[in-house]
């Protein structure tokens, strides 16, 4: 069963609830049924479906369960918001309260059981919705929003409350919003706008209030989903929905904890095969964040840096500001796909093209030098003594005639260029209204990305408000920053959904024959020897050095005359780590009475320092290379985690590591390695040759299978180092340290 282990549905429950509330399966992917129901070779789900959340989101008729109309009830006030959100959607609203004979002029019922028809959505305004659950699973309600607070925001009471609303919640086979959530989904959405949407989600309401009044700068929003405590509708449940709607064109989330990593994991690769963006704040970054959000939703936040692995794996774009995250979101939502990578920066100002131009590569923005042909083509425009190599100066737009426009149009027709930019500090009328105008019509007419960043700290101007913003085309931005990290993001989402496959469709689905190998050697509770680790490593097809135990000097002189010499003497025992702090390692040993005054020297100190061994390691000595540390450890929220950094023993003081969360393929092998700070170590530097990456992607592969296969029975596996050769000379698992669950 999974539901107890990873926080996931039972393959029996699962397809119960698909039956139950309407939700589609997952689509037919690489001529799979669309039934299937695939797990890995760790039990964990490979496909999610759809929840079908249409008639959420505009239902035909709605119970209010509690609804008032006396003056000074919190109740009265929901409940008239309500009515006028059901009138927007065309919903037949019915009231549902035990004394009451009308609400606001509409008939009221008693109970959910006397409601007139068969309803898709019931709106909880009580303390305790645990006992309305089963009523309303009899009257076959499909959805419920629960608004009640005191749940596993509150602590350890209120979280057994909490999975009991979540266990009634499943045997009733409708689907729940909340508790502890608020009146988000049924505000009043602008139906003015045009263009693709932003779908929101967050885990608080206030949270989502700026990029919900982006709105009055006419960006449209087509959903809101306020998830609150999610005992049982989740943000991957709206990430996975939104990502189907025709009119989404990026998702934009507020996430405090993520409540199933898996199936974030699988909403997150649905957006990324439909091309659509997922732009989140997650917090927990910090230890007080994390102890904020745990407080305030009653989630696991997850260690921050595989939520941070898992986002980037499936192109979940992090932001840290709201600011970020509704400028970024808009962006994405309303940009077309990029022709070209390039970016050319436009500007009236020398000083100001300078600056923004230090900010934008300094972020990663390519910035090409034009060239000469289309300098010279600027030139019949802009005088000669101004510098067009990009940033282009202008030195003031032209006002009176036609060339502005022609300026911009040559700077777009470049086939190098993708993304054109023009920062405007302040405003100069009637050079600035000009110059907004002409930006304007020129985006109208290209595929290009066309930014504006318009500084005035006013922002009243016509030619803000009214000409940028008017547009549906020109993105426009308040502050260099943000304008830098919606551009890169968009520039790199482009890059990610174009190579992007998804890792689920090869993730393994049976056991390999070095898992029967592996069994054997696991000890249930307990921390292998270095022997039986490598003993693991072995099995998985992991180099090791040769080696023998052996349990006296002179089984040591006899191993070492068969390892060869020079050896390496170390001693082996279950729950013997840092072996190199305590003296237990002996290097470069050359003869036989070396070894022999080692082996007595290990056994000595061992004993002093009360170290129980099965023996000592007499290992063969292995070239040098570039020390690396390969890990496995689990994650409360994703399961097992594989890492991959700079070894050696001074892996905890560098730090320099990343992590990926499987499944995950060969190009995110390469990737980890790309984001090391000590990257240049593995390339060759001051005279030595380059590393054999090839062997180490293939043993970071080998790790990830390994922890898949054994992830019920592998808590922590840490290679240190691993021994990466020159290229064409593989990688040697010098160390290692296993512990069983």
């Amino acid at each position: 069963m999974l539901g107890s282990t990873h926080g996931t549905l039972t393959t029996d429950s699962r397809r119960a609830r698909v039956i139950a509330c309407g939700e589609q399966p997952a689509p037919a992917v690489h001529g799979r049924p669309a039934d299937t129901d695939d797990l890995d070779v760790s039990g964990r789900p490979l496909y999610a479906g759809v929840p079908e959340l249409d008639r959420f989101f505009r239902p035909e008729s709605v119970a209010v369960i509690g609804a008032s109309d006396a003056e000074g009830r919190p109740n009265t006030g929901i409940t008239r918001q309500l009515l006028s959100w059901a009138e927007r959607v065309g919903a037949r609203l019915h009231p549902v309260h035990p004394t009451r004979q009308s609400v606001f002029g509409i008939s009221c019922v008693p109970s959910v059981a006397d409601l007139p028809e068969q309803v898709d959505l019931a709106v909880l305004l009580v303390s305790d919705p645990l006992p309305v659950i089963e009523e309303l699973a009899e009257a076959k309600v499909k959805f419920a929003v629960a608004f009640a607070s005191g749940f596993a925001e509150t602590g350890a009471e209120g979280a057994a409350a909490q999975a009991r609303l979540a266990a009634a919640v499943e045997r009733s086979g409708l689907r729940l919003l909340g508790p502890n959530t608020n009146l988000n989904a049924f505000e009043k959405f602008r139906d003015d706008l045009d263009g693709p949407a932003i779908a929101l989600i967050t885990q608080s309401g206030h949270q989502g209030r700026p990029v919900f009044t982006m709105q009055e700068l006419g960006v449209r929003l087509s959903h809101w989903a306020p998830t609150g405590n999610e005992a049982d509708l989740e943000t991957a449940d709206f990430i996975s929905y939104f990502a189907e709607q025709p009119e989404v064109g990026a998702i934009a989330c507020y996430v405090e904890g993520l409540k199933d990593g898996r199936a974030f994991m699988l909403a997150a690769d649905r957006a990324a095969r439909r091309g659509v963006p997922v732009v989140a704040v997650k917090v927990g970054r910090t230890e007080t964040g994390a102890r904020t959000a745990a407080s305030h939703t009653g989630k696991l936040t997850g260690a921050d840096a595989v939520v941070d692995a898992a986002m980037r794996q499936y192109g979940v774009i992090r932001v840290d500001g709201l600011d970020e995250l509704q400028d970024t979101a808009a962006l994405l939502a309303r940009a077309r796909p990029s022709s070209a990578d390039g970016v050319v920066v436009y500007s009236i100002s020398g000083g100001t093209g300078a600056h923004f131009s230090d900010l934008a590569t300094e972020a990663g923005l390519p910035l090409p030098r034009l060239s000469d042909a289309k300098q010279a083509e600027l030139h019949q425009w802009i005088p000669e003594y101004l510098d067009v190599a990009n940033p282009v100066d202008n030195g003031g737009h032209p006002v009176g005639d036609w060339r502005g426009r022609k300026i911009i149009d040559a700077i777009l027709d470049d086939p190098a260029v993708g993304v054109l930019i023009c920062p405007i500090t302040g405003p100069f009328p009637p050079m600035s209204d000009q110059l907004a105008q002409d930006l304007v019509d020129a985006a109208e007419e290209t595929d290009k990305l066309v930014c504006v960043v318009w500084g005035s700290p006013v922002g009243t101007e016509s030619a803000y408000r009214d000409t940028l913003l008017g547009s549906s085309r020109v993105a426009t931005f308040r502050t260099f920053a943000n304008c830098i990290t919606a551009v890169r993001a968009h520039l790199d989402h482009a890059r990610f959904t174009a190579s992007y496959h998804s890792p689920f469709d090869e993730a393994p689905r049976t056991h390999s024959p070095s898992y029967r190998k592996a069994q054997a050697l696991m000890r249930p509770g307990q921390q292998l020897s270095e022997h039986a680790a490598k003993q693991l490593l072995r099995a998985y097809g992991i180099r090791v050095p040769r080696e023998q135990l052996v349990t006296s000097a002179a089984a040591a002189v006899r191993a070492a005359g068969l390892v060869g010499y020079p050896v390496v003497m170390k001693a082996s025992g279950a729950q013997l780590a840092h072996k190199t702090e305590l003296g237990l390692v002996k290097v470069g040993l050359t003869s036989a009475s070396q070894v022999r005054d080692a082996y007595r020297e290990l056994t000595d100190i061992a004993r002093y320092e009360g170290v129980s061994l099965d023996g000592v390691l007499v290992c063969q000595m292995v070239d040098p290379g570039v020390e690396m540390v390969v890990g496995v450890t689990q994650d409360e929220l994703f399961g097992p985690t594989v890492t991959v950094g700079l070894g050696g023993v001074l892996v905890e003081v560098l730090r320099d590591t990343a992590v990926r969360v499987p499944p995950f393929g060969e190009d995110q092998a390469r990737a980890m390695l790309g984001e090391l700070r000590g990257r240049a170590l593995l390339d060759g530097v001051r005279g030595r040759p380059p590393s054999d990456l090839d062997a180490l992607v293939e043993v970071v592969l080998r790790v990830q299978r390994m922890a898949l296969e054994l992830d019920g029975e592998l808590a922590e596996l840490d290679i240190n180092p691993l021994m990466v050769l020159p290229r064409g000379q593989g990688a040697v698992a010098l160390d290692a340290m296993a512990v069983c669950r």
